[in-house]
């Protein structure tokens, strides 16, 4: 595939706290878990997926997803993130 094909890419994004800063949020999930039997459960880190959709060749798919995560995506102080891209559903039309 040449590097100039540009194509659709969907970015499947995952942003979570570092490990080093608390999640408090985590530890509710936790505790509800135990509550509802799941005593085996020794941590839970909550974070936000994301479905970001690109229309360009591959490496400047990768490189644009990229920056959008260190730019807005994700707060670098306190956040971690990595993504996967793959190629969208021609069958599904891109949302307006």
């Amino acid at each position: 595939m040449p590097t100039d094909h540009r194509d659709r890419f969907v970015a499947d994004v995952v942003v979570t706290l570092k490990p080093v800063v608390n999640d408090p949020q985590g530890d509710v999930v936790r505790e509800a878990l135990h509550t509802l039997g799941f005593a085996e459960v020794a941590g839970v880190r909550v974070g936000r997926y994301l479905a970001v959709e690109v229309t360009a060749d591959r490496a400047t798919a990768r490189a644009r997803v990229d920056a959008m995560c260190q730019q807005l995506l994700c707060n670098g102080v306190i956040e971690e993130y990595r993504f996967t891209l793959r190629p969208a559903d021609r069958s599904v039309p891109a949302p307006p």
